[in-house]
C-alpha cells in the first residue's frame, strides 16, 4: 500500500472507519442476517434437523454471535479478551447433552465465518469507491472474522467437551444403578427400563467388556472404547446403537443389540477380531455369547466378565471370547492362580518351562489331543506337515517325562491353562516339578 495515494496509517484508519460503518449498517439488519445464517447452517448440517429445541438455540446463538462480532468491528474490541455469548455457550452445551458431534459445532462456525465474510466484502465493494481503501477494508474483514471464529470456537469446544463429560457421568450414574438392579434379577417395568437405558431388552444381545491395556485414565480413553464398541456393532450388523456403560476412565461394559429374530444370531469371530484391531489396537475386548431377552442380557454379560477374567491374566490376548474352547474352564482356573500353577507343574513336568520352544510343544500337544490323537487332523488345524506334528508331540512327551495316558484329564487342563493364561500359570523359578 505504500505505493498508493494514501500513507499507510491514513489508509488503515480509512479502511477501519469503512468497516465500522458497514458493521453499523449490518447491525440494523441483524434479524435478517442472523436468520439467513441460521437457515444455511440448519440446511447444511443434517444432525441439526428435526430438533426444535436445538434449532431455536441455534437461532439465538447465531443472532448473538453476529451481534457480538459486529460490535467488535464497530468499537475495535480486542479479540483476545472476548468471551462467547451466553446463548452460544448454551447451544454448545445442549449439543453435548444430545450427543451431537463437536464437528457439527465447528462446521456451523465455519459456515458462519464464510457467510459473514461474503456479506462484509460485498458491502465494502458496494459502498467504497476507492480501490485501495476497499482492499484494505476487505482484508480487515477477513482477518477479524478468522480471529473471532478461532477465539470463540476454541472456547466453545472446550465447553462442549466439559459438558459432555459431565452429562455422561451424571447419566451413567443413574443408568448404572438401574442396570445393576436388572443384572441382579430384580423385577422391573420393562418399558420404563428400556426408556431409561435407551436400549431394548426384548431381543438378542451380545455382551462385552472393553478396556485399554495402557490404563492411562484420560477422558479420551472412554471415547476410544466407545468407538471400538461401535465398530463391533457394525461388524456384527447390530440392530441399533449399543448400550455403553463406563466402569472407570479406562474400562466399560457394553451390550450390542442383535434384533428379535427367533434364530440365534451367528457371530464371525475372525471378522470381529479384524474389525477391532483395525479400529484401535490398544483396546482389548472380552465377549460373551449372543443370548435372548432379559435372562440373555444377564447371561451374555456374565460370560463377558468371565472371559475378561481370563484376558486380564493372559496379557497378550487382544480379543477373548467366552465361546472359544478352553476359555470357560480357564475362567474358573483363573480364580485361584496358585492352585492352577500347581496343577500345571504336576501335570506337565518338564514341559512347564517358560520359554518359546516349550510353548510351541505345548500348543502342538494341545492341538493333537483336541484332534483325538490324530496327527493328520492336528496338522490341518495348525497348517503344519503331519511329520512336524509327530516330531513335536514326541518331544513334548519326552519333556513331560510320562505317557499321554497318564493323568490325561489334568494334562489337558494344564495345557489349556497354559494356552489361555500364559506365563501366569507356569511354575516360578525354583519350584519343584514332578519327575
Amino acid at each position: 500500500m505504500t505505493g498508493g495515494k494514501f500513507p499507510p496509517e491514513q489508509l488503515r484508519r480509512q479502511a477501519a472507519a469503512r468497516v465500522a460503518e458497514i458493521a453499523r449498517t449490518m447491525g440494523s439488519e441483524l434479524p435478517r442476517l442472523g436468520g439467513a445464517m441460521q437457515d444455511e447452517i440448519a440446511e447444511t448440517i443434517p444432525e441439526l434437523r428435526g430438533d426444535s429445541v436445538i434449532l431455536e438455540l441455534l437461532r439465538a446463538s447465531t443472532q448473538s454471535n453476529v451481534e457480538t462480532f459486529l460490535h467488535v468491528l464497530q468499537h475495535n474490541i480486542a479479540i483476545g479478551e472476548l468471551l462467547p455469548p451466553s446463548a452460544a455457550v448454551e447451544y454448545a452445551r445442549r449439543l453435548a447433552q444430545r450427543g451431537i458431534s463437536a464437528s457439527a459445532l465447528l462446521r456451523a462456525y465455519r459456515i458462519g465465518q464464510n457467510q459473514m465474510l461474503n456479506w462484509g466484502v460485498a458491502e465494502v465493494a458496494r459502498t467504497e469507491a476507492d480501490q485501495d481503501v476497499a482492499l484494505a477494508a476487505a482484508q480487515i474483514f477477513q482477518t477479524m472474522t478468522f480471529a473471532y471464529v478461532d477465539r470463540v470456537a476454541e472456547q466453545l469446544v472446550a465447553e462442549y467437551e466439559s459438558e459432555r463429560e459431565r452429562w455422561l457421568a451424571n447419566r451413567n450414574t443413574l443408568r448404572a444403578g438401574l442396570l445393576n438392579s436388572v443384572l441382579a434379577g430384580r423385577d422391573h417395568d420393562l418399558g420404563a427400563v428400556e426408556s431409561a437405558l435407551g436400549y431394548g431388552l426384548r431381543q438378542h444381545h451380545l455382551g462385552l467388556v472393553v478396556w485399554t491395556a495402557e490404563q492411562a485414565g484420560t477422558p479420551s480413553e472412554l471415547r476410544r472404547l466407545e468407538a471400538v464398541v461401535a465398530a463391533i456393532g457394525e461388524s456384527v450388523r447390530a440392530a441399533g446403537p449399543a448400550l455403553f456403560l463406563p466402569q472407570d476412565s479406562s474400562s466399560a461394559w457394553g451390550w450390542i443389540p442383535l434384533g428379535r429374530n427367533a434364530a440365534k444370531p451367528g457371530i464371525d469371530i475372525d471378522d470381529l477380531r479384524r474389525s477391532i484391531q483395525s479400529t484401535d489396537r490398544g483396546v482389548r475386548v472380552a465377549l460373551g455369547r449372543p443370548a435372548a431377552a432379559v435372562p440373555g442380557f444377564r447371561a451374555t454379560h456374565q460370560e463377558a466378565q468371565r472371559a475378561h477374567a481370563v484376558a486380564i491374566v493372559a496379557v497378550d490376548t487382544p480379543v477373548t471370547t467366552f465361546d472359544e474352547p478352553g476359555v470357560q474352564i480357564c475362567s474358573i482356573l483363573a480364580r485361584d492362580l496358585d492352585s492352577t500353577r500347581s496343577l500345571v507343574a504336576d501335570a506337565l513336568g518338564g514341559l512347564a518351562g517358560d520359554d518359546e520352544n516349550l510353548a510351541q510343544l505345548r500348543a502342538t500337544l494341545l492341538a493333537f489331543l483336541a484332534a483325538r490323537s490324530s496327527y493328520v487332523t492336528a496338522a490341518e488345524a495348525m497348517h503344519l506337515h503331519k511329520n512336524t506334528v509327530k516330531y513335536r508331540v514326541d518331544k513334548a512327551i519326552a519333556a513331560r517325562g510320562r505317557s499321554l495316558d497318564e493323568d490325561r484329564l489334568n494334562l489337558e487342563l494344564a495345557l489349556t491353562a497354559c494356552r489361555w493364561l500364559g506365563p501366569a500359570v507356569l511354575p516360578r523359578a525354583g519350584r519343584r516339578t514332578r519327575p
